[in-house]
């Protein structure tokens, strides 16, 4: 006997030329009775339907993700090769000036903003408390190592979007990089804990107020760059504060007794130092909503409009046949408990 697989490719007839015709000549020709076929079968007969019609499909997409993979490896290679450039470059032209010279500052400026600075966030971090703490003559690094980490902050953010999730993972690369160096040297644990989060707050004030500035300026031509994530980007810049603290105590909580006490002693005095930080992400928030609020509300209604789309009509449709099959369910589940304690209660 043949499957019910069989019995619909020997019937399938692609010279058909739409879906629906196609699905119901073979559903005729391979005499399917839908209404009477039990889940698996009826399971068979649909999945039979969805290879037919989309074997072509699949073929090309299985072809392109091979490719994809591909290029994404090459991309990879090359993209390594092009930092690896970059650093010899910069290498040659700094062995070319004096050391602490005034050009050498600004080579290492523009070597900020050459190369992809999050790969190398964690070395740069490291090289520079250990730098300030060897170079160390009265005790005090605070100033020194904030002012550094400032500009590794505001170096590592500014380019990029200020979204949660990457700002989050920025200040967290850098904390934790300071807490593996005060791990190393207790005694300086403190030191280099403060002034590490006075940086990460002074670069990500700094970061957000050239934000500030640049939105100001921005073209409305330019407005889609907001518009599409305009709610998230409003969303973030009124939590900043917060996301500042959750960075610290969640480091926190992964570090040792000590490190831990010291840093949650620093977050709870940093609570009103960040004043500064909640009114610069504020009067951001501020000028993006009075600038392109409008423009997000037409967005809005564009998606609103993309809701009458025939897949959503669709997605709606599906929605409504769930909720009548699970009342249908829920109503049957009810009736037999009912049918239970009336029986007992007899």
């Amino acid at each position: 006997m043949q499957t019910l697989s069989q019995r619909i490719q020997e019937v399938y007839n692609r010279r058909i030329k739409s879906t629906k015709k196609r699905v119901i000549t073979a559903l005729e020709k391979a005499e399917i009775d839908l209404e009477k076929l039990p889940e698996q079968e009826l399971k068979e007969v649909t999945t039979t339907f969805i290879e037919e019609e989309t074997k072509k499909l699949t073929k090309e997409v299985d072809e392109l993700l091979a490719k994809k993979e591909a290029i994404e490896r090459e991309l990879e290679k090359k993209s390594e090769a092009l930092q690896d450039i970059k650093y010899e470059v910069f290498h040659v032209l700094e062995e070319k000036v004096a050391p602490q010279s005034q050009t050498l500052i600004k080579l290492h400026q523009l070597k900020l903003q050459s190369i992809d600075l999050y790969d190398i966030l964690s070395e740069m971090v490291e090289s520079a408390i250990i730098t300030a703490l060897e170079k160390d003559t009265d005790g005090d690094i605070l100033e020194y190592t904030s002012e550094v980490i400032k500009e590794i902050t505001y170096e590592a953010i500014k380019e990029g979007s200020l979204n949660t999730i990457r700002v989050r993972k920025i200040l967290s690369t850098i904390l934790a990089t300071a807490i593996d160096v005060a791990e190393a040297s207790p005694n300086r644990a403190q030191d280099i804990l403060q002034s590490t989060l006075k940086g990460m707050r002074s670069g990500l004030i700094k970061s957000i107020d050239r934000f500030k500035k640049r939105i100001a300026f921005m073209p409305v031509e330019a407005k889609h760059i907001l518009i599409e994530d305009y709610d998230t980007i409003i969303e973030d810049l009124n939590q900043t504060d917060t996301l500042f603290s959750q960075v610290i105590i969640v480091q926190a909580s992964e570090s040792s007794q000590t490190i831990r006490t010291i840093l949650m002693d620093l977050n709870k005095e940093m609570r009103y130092d960040l004043e500064e930080l909640i009114l610069i992400s504020k009067e951001t928030a501020d000028i993006i909503k009075e600038r392109f609020s409008h423009f997000a509300k037409l967005a809005a209604k564009k998606a609103n409009f993309a809701l009458k789309s025939d897949k959503a009509q669709e997605a709606k449709r599906m929605g409504i046949q769930a909720l009548e099959v699970a009342k249908e369910a829920l109503g049957s589940a009810l009736k037999s408990a009912k049918d239970v304690m009336d029986k007992k209660g007899n």
